[in-house]
């Protein structure tokens, strides 16, 4: 379970450490890929499996079907961990999130996001305000 908030330095050469308390879930490896608000996520390597057998059940003959595609698969890459406890972000996904020197790792549960400091302030904030909304939103879906 991915839970909680992290600020890490990304290095120069694009390396950052994954929050110790989220390493041993990334083990036998993960995904980094494309998030849907220009962020990053981090699967562990047997949640992707899962996904992408879903996505890629959806139809090709749909265009939402073919964007989620393109936008999880296209820039992914599949790693492991360092024997320090970080990864490589290729510069593509870097710029793609617009992550410089630190990153916030948010955990969601079942995989982690990679922010850049900034929009991981705005993005929350925006949410925090929100409160009610979503509220009533876990209502409609039975939560």
């Amino acid at each position: 379970m991915f839970l909680g908030e992290f600020e890490h330095s990304v290095d120069s050469k694009g390396r950052v450490a994954i929050p110790a308390k989220f390493r041993s879930q990334l083990e036998t490896g993960l995904v980094v890929t494309c998030g849907f608000e220009r962020c990053l996520q981090v699967y562990p390597m047997t949640t992707w499996n899962v996904l992408s057998q879903e996505v890629s059940k959806l139809p090709l003959s749909e265009l939402d079907a073919r964007n989620l595609r393109r936008l999880l698969f296209a820039r992914a890459f599949d790693t492991e961990l360092d024997k320090q406890g970080r990864i490589l972000l290729p510069a593509q996904l870097r710029t793609y999130a617009g992550l410089t020197e630190t990153a916030i790792f948010a955990g969601m549960n079942t995989y982690l996001e990679i922010w850049a400091t900034d929009s991981w302030t705005a993005t929350f904030a925006e949410i925090a305000e929100q409160g009610s909304a979503i509220a009533k939103t876990m209502i409609s879906l039975g939560i």
